[in-house]
This record gives structure tokens, sequence and C-alpha cells, in this order.
């Protein structure tokens, strides 16, 4: 997990160390005890700085969604040609989930066995928000530049969708082995032409 140069705060703290803990845990349920050992805090501490165990995982969730659509949105606003942003936004969205292991265990609902319903429904928005992107992007595209999907926008945008997520889940089930990204600059010309046929 990256964030902004300069000391981090305690909260940074604790989200860094818990993404730390989902990378390495061995699948085991993280207890707020063994988070606050992991960033040196007693557990009173700990719910100082959060006021929940389900807080601390929203707040990784947050993080995750306002990193990648930050560059999701770059992509829109300077989106010259549709199926060159769409496989733009799912290369970002792959290469943030390879650099941070820990958190895609998170969003694929990996590691949230047993917690709260809530998390589970909030780590599906973050694919439900790159499907409306998607979507939005192919419609543009139908606008702006003629394009013909060869599905309507929003089974193109599934899809897509469906391709990232499996990849991301394929790379959880690997414990971290199978890349997301791999191959992904010749397996994409070839799912862009389908979609997208001149």
């Amino acid at each position: 997990m990256t964030t902004t140069p300069g000391k981090p705060s305690r909260r940074q703290d604790i989200l860094q160390a818990l993404a730390h803990m989902l990378e390495s845990s061995n699948y085991q349920r993280i207890t707020t005890a063994a988070l606050a050992r992991e960033v040196g805090f007693t557990e009173a501490a700990l719910y100082k700085h959060f006021p929940s165990k389900t807080r601390i995982y929203e707040g990784l969730l947050d993080f995750a969604e306002e990193t990648l659509f930050s560059r999701i949105n770059a992509i829109s606003r300077e989106a010259g040609n549709a199926a060159k942003a769409c496989g733009d936004m799912l290369l970002v969205t792959l290469t943030f989930s390879e650099r941070n292991p820990g958190i895609t265990r998170l969003i694929c609902g990996d590691a949230l066995h047993g917690e709260n319903r809530r998390l589970q429904i909030r780590a599906g928005n973050l694919f439900d928000r790159l499907h409306s992107e998607l979507k939005q992007q192919i419609k543009q595209g139908e606008i702006r530049d003629g394009l013909k999907p060869a599905l309507p926008p929003g089974m193109a945008a599934s899809m897509m969708v469906n391709l990232a997520e499996g990849r991301l889940h394929q790379f959880v089930r690997s414990g971290f082995k199978d890349s997301p990204t791999a191959e992904w600059h010749g397996l994409w010309p070839v799912i862009a032409q389908g979609l997208f046929p001149h």
C-alpha cells in the first residue's frame, strides 16, 4: 500500500499494517488484537483512530477506491479513443491490485469471510463502479467516434469487469504468484478486436 510522501498518520499506520497482514495472513481471520500488536498499539489505542473493525476495513476500501478511481477518472478525461481508454482502465485496475496484494484479497471478498456483510457489499461496489466507468466510456465512444461495439455497452462492460475480476481472483488463489498483468499486452488487443471491431 503506497501513501503520500511524509510521515504517515497513525490511521495510515493501521491501514498499512492491515494491508500487510491481509497479504501474509495465510487466510487466518485477522483480529483487532493481532492488528494492534502489528502496529504496536493497544486495542484501546486502535479504537481511538477507528470506532470498529468494520471501519478499519472500510478505511482500506476507501483508500483503494480513491487511488484507483483517481487514475481511472484521469484516463476518462484524457480519452481520445474509447477502446484504448477501456483497456487502460482495466490495466490500471490490474496493476493496482498487483502492487497491493492484501487489498486485492479485500476487494475480491476473500478476506471478508465472517466479517460484517456490509463490507462484502462495499467491496463489490468497486467492481460496480468500474462497470459504470467502462459502460460510460463505450457510450461516449459511440457518440464521439461512431464506435460500434459488438455487444450493447452494458454487456461489453460486464464482460470486461468479469475478465478483470477473474484475473484478480486467480492472483489471490495462486497465493499472489499469478500476476494479473501477465501477458496483458498480448491479451487485450485480441479482446478489444472482438469487442470493438473496426
